[in-house]
């Protein structure tokens, strides 16, 4: 693709904009009360935004963002190159926009910026913390949802060392902010996690509790007293982004942005109105503040997270690049419905107000977007984390109530032999990208049987805990399942399943 050459977007090339390309406010007005852990392309594209109608909505001008990347320098050098600017490209079925969004005010690299880190942290006028790191960067088993206390990492960041991990950060900074006086924070997980604020609270603490560990005496009491973790649920669909997606971005623009992120009309975002001092107006914008997240969460999760696992997984074994090109096949969005209506839907108890038939139809409707194509293996990665949350809950309260739900289990035996083989029906080969990847497929062996690959896979408890891996009926089920799908092949097993069979 050839690339033209444009002014660089800046704050000094903003005025070459039209009006409705440009932030909802004047980027100079902000300052930094809010900072983000995990500078991806999903904070940018949903609470960046939130926050930045929320402060134009508001008049109050107080809530720009500290952005601070996790992984590399790279997403923090080429925005701050920028002035924090960047593009937000919205790809409808049949129209697509762009506008830049001036909420981020900083970014900062955590591992090169730690003490810059430690101090916003402490600032008095910061007063939100908030969160995008993925289930992994948490640290935690997902089976009983405990901190790692072996984990190398987390040991040296309690140890004293400028912190590496998330956990890490958040407990130096909040133990710099005890020592300053600076007042209440919150913080606000935003990764698709059950009772993520309940999870992270917990695990900071667990982090201050380790042996070893060196931190200021009492800032567990603090903690407690002075900061709060409200849980929430998020949704939009933000694919990465392509080198096509950012010409385009910034052709329409008529500058160049290096950092621009593509996403769909949708957007939800749900809040527990739960916080230790002021806050964004994130309801002006949109936002649910409300007492109770738990039934949206699990809606989310199970019935649109558990879908695009679904077709994720199902989708590769077929030979199906994209998400929407995996609903084209019939027999994937029979097998989905299916799942959906008889398995999903018996385990929820809905959020005021909700059509379960009516949120169906929109998920399937979105993951149908063929402007926004998604890529079933960016949706497959970290299975091992994902699929607890997504997938066997669903399992879980399916089995309490005497059901074997066959297409979740299904779900769940198609990651494992994605997973293990890492080729599709076609004979086509994929790879599936998962923390525990190299353990999976050593407990599963590389060319055995299903009953042997399924007693493998079962020996992980961060995974399925001791309640699933003990479980004649999952284990059989799963075996069954596993067995039928390297036989058979997804469409011919999906075929059965969506037509009751």
């Amino acid at each position: 693709m050839t690339t033209v050459s444009r002014p660089a977007l800046s704050l000094a090339t903003l005025g070459r904009l039209p009006q409705e390309m440009r932030p909802a406010l004047d980027p100079g007005a902000l300052s930094i009360g809010v900072v983000h852990l995990g500078l991806g392309a999903f904070h940018r594209a949903h609470q960046a935004v939130y926050t930045e109608v929320a402060a134009e909505r508001s008049g109050e001008h107080g809530w720009g963002i500290c952005g601070v990347s996790q992984r590399s320098a790279g997403a923090a050098d080429v925005l701050s190159a920028q002035d924090g600017l960047y593009s937000v490209l919205c790809l409808g079925p049949d129209d697509r926009s762009v506008r830049v969004v001036g909420s981020l005010r900083s970014a900062l690299f955590a591992q090169r910026d730690s003490e810059a880190l430690n101090a916003a942290l402490a600032a008095p006028e910061v007063k939100v913390v908030t969160l995008t790191v993925t289930e992994k960067g948490y640290r935690y088993s997902s089976g009983d949802r405990r901190l790692q206390t072996a984990d190398p990492e987390l040991l040296a960041d309690a140890a004293g060392r400028p912190a590496v991990t998330v956990l890490g950060q958040l407990a130096r900074g909040l133990e710099r902010r005890k020592r300053a006086g600076a007042g209440p924070l919150t913080v606000v997980p935003c990764d698709n996690i059950s009772a993520n604020g309940e999870l992270v609270g917990q695990l900071v603490r667990e982090l201050l509790s380790l042996p070893g560990g060196r931190f200021e005496p009492g800032l567990a009491d603090w903690v407690d007293t002075n900061v709060r973790f409200p849980c929430t649920m998020v949704d939009r669909i933000v694919p990465a982004t392509t080198e096509r997606w950012r010409e385009e971005a910034s052709g329409m623009l008529g500058l160049t942005d290096m950092a621009p992120v593509v996403t769909e009309p949708f957007s939800q975002w749900v809040v527990q109105d739960e916080f230790a001092a002021a806050r964004p107006a994130w309801e002006l914008a949109g936002a649910d503040l409300v007492e109770d997240v738990a039934p949206y969460e699990a809606l989310k999760l199970r019935a649109l997270n558990g879908t695009h696992s679904a077709l994720a997984y199902l989708g590769l074994l077929s030979g199906a690049a994209t998400i929407a090109e995996a609903l084209r096949h019939p027999e994937l969005e029979g097998f989905v419905r299916r799942m959906l209506d008889e398995e999903v839907r018996p385990t929820l108890d809905l959020p005021p107000g909700v059509s379960f038939e009516s949120y169906r139809d929109s998920v399937l409707s979105r993951f149908a977007n063929a402007s926004l194509p998604y890529r079933c293996s960016q949706v497959a990665t970290d299975g091992s984390q994902k699929l607890p949350q997504r997938v066997l809950g669903t399992v879980r309260d399916s089995l309490a109530r005497g059901v074997v739900p066959r297409t979740a289990v299904t779900v769940v035996a198609a990651w494992l032999l994605a997973v293990r083989d890492g080729r599709d029906d076609k004979g086509g080969s994929f790879e599936v990208s998962d923390p525990l990847g190299v353990e999976l497929r050593r407990a599963m062996g590389t060319a055995d049987g299903a009953e042997r690959a399924v007693a493998g896979a079962l020996t992980l408890p961060q995974v399925f805990g001791d309640d699933l891996a003990g479980d004649d009926r999952f284990a059989d089920a799963l075996t069954e399942r596993f067995d039928a799908l390297a036989r058979a092949g997804a469409l011919s097993v999906a075929s059965d399943l969506a037509a009751g069979r």
